[in-house]
């Protein structure tokens, strides 16, 4: 007999994927001007023009026989030494080349990290609202995902609620910020309290907790005065899962990086521990051609403003309607409460004025709906008499 949770993970896709595909039928049906579609988080600004130009130069320029060959198992060498030099003078740590996995993106980063630290029976918090894979992904490396409600209305950490959620048992904590659905950047003092917090039960139960964290959105923050606190500055036992896909807009490349701290004790077992996780799960190599591409374009970013603009004109229009937002500092998503407690119902009823918003359920939280507004600002200013239409629908 076949793996029968393989099977059914293959039969049934994630909510914001069946979603997705929900929409390319829609858009035949009815137009594609016609549906607006806010369930994928795909970057719809380009990739900067460096990318485009350093492509054209590496494939001219490099000998294809070594552009398109293989690379060390865990990435090339110089790749990882322009990583760990970029991450070292933007946050004064002091990683080396050896502290970095480069990865098919962020999926990759994870699935490889929960495998290297994970053993059978052991537990990870992550703070809900979060990205509905991460329960597959932990699973799959033999543990079992705790979600933890986060504040109401601010969605940041609820340390009351983490403290009954620590055990024996746990083994690591994810976090994502900016987050994936609510956008919420979670604040320095905040990130500070929960390492204080991890360090000392640590101490007093005799083991080790990883903190991990999930940054493919780390560049998208719309206000200066934000600060996306770098997790290794304050907990030693971290490890950073990296992705390009949104920050240079190249989802579809799957390429992005793990970095081990190098402050821990053990963190040269850590690192042979990824390797081998790697190994075991075919994830040896990242793409060459981009490995050698992220290199060259490494403090480059996408153009934001876009997302910014979209931001700011949803969450003005949605509130004035009457919408509940947590207006959020960055990613390109909004958690928006549905207007019904059933969430479900809601997205389904949004779905007969052809909005497409994924059920916040399937993110861990229920009664919201997420809007993925990486999408035109034109489709965005089409689709808000729907969204009066909806909130209309419930008054009446």
């Amino acid at each position: 007999m076949i793996n029968q949770k393989n099977m059914q993970l293959g039969k049934v896709r994630s909510v914001i994927r069946e979603l997705f595909e929900y929409g390319k039928k829609r858009k035949e049906e009815v137009g594609e001007e016609n549906v607006y579609d806010f369930s994928l988080g795909n970057p719809s600004v380009p990739a900067p023009k460096e990318v485009e130009e350093e492509l054209k130069n590496l494939i001219t320029e490099t000998n294809p026989v070594i552009l398109h060959g293989y690379t060390s198992a865990q990435g090339d060498f110089n790749v990882r030494k322009t990583v760990s030099n970029y991450i070292n003078k933007r946050f004064n740590t002091a990683l080396t080349p050896d502290c970095i996995y480069m990865t098919c993106g962020a999926a990759a980063s994870l699935t490889i990290t929960l495998n290297a630290l994970l053993n059978d029976g052991d537990e990870v918090i992550t703070f809900a609202p979060y990205f509905p894979e991460y329960k597959v992904f932990v699973e799959h490396a033999g543990g079992t995902l705790i979600p933890v409600q986060s504040e109401q209305n601010t969605f940041q950490i609820d340390f009351e609620k983490l403290n009954k959620a620590l055990t024996p048992k746990t083994k690591a904590i994810i976090i994502n910020s900016p987050n994936n659905p609510s956008g919420v950047v979670y604040e320095k003092e905040s990130v500070k309290k929960l390492c204080k917090t991890l360090a000392e039960y640590s101490q007093k139960s005799g083991t080790e907790i990883y903190l991990i964290s999930d940054e493919p959105y780390r560049e998208l923050v719309f206000d200066k005065q934000t600060e996306v606190p770098y997790i290794m500055n304050y907990y030693k036992n971290s490890v950073v899962c990296y992705s390009y896909s949104k920050s240079l807009s190249l989802p579809g490349e799957r390429i992005g990086y793990i970095a081990v701290n190098n402050e821990q004790e053990n963190w040269q077992d850590i690192y042979a521990a990824i390797c081998g996780a790697g190994r075991a799960l075919g994830y040896v190599c990242a793409p060459n051609l981009f490995q050698q591409l992220v290199a060259r374009v490494i403090d480059k970013t996408a153009d934001i403003s876009v997302y910014k603009q979209n931001r700011d004109l949803l969450v003005s229009a949605l509130t004035e309607y009457g919408y509940e937002v947590v207006k959020p500092d960055g990613a390109f998503y909004l958690f928006v409460k549905a207007l019904e407690p059933n969430a479900d119902a809601f997205s389904e009823r949004a779905k007969k004025l052809n909005l497409l918003l994924v059920s916040g359920n399937s993110f861990g939280v229920e009664g919201y709906v997420r809007i993925s507004y990486c999408v035109s600002t034109d489709m965005i200013k089409r689709s808000l008499p729907a969204f009066l239409q909806l909130a209309q629908s419930y008054k009446n």
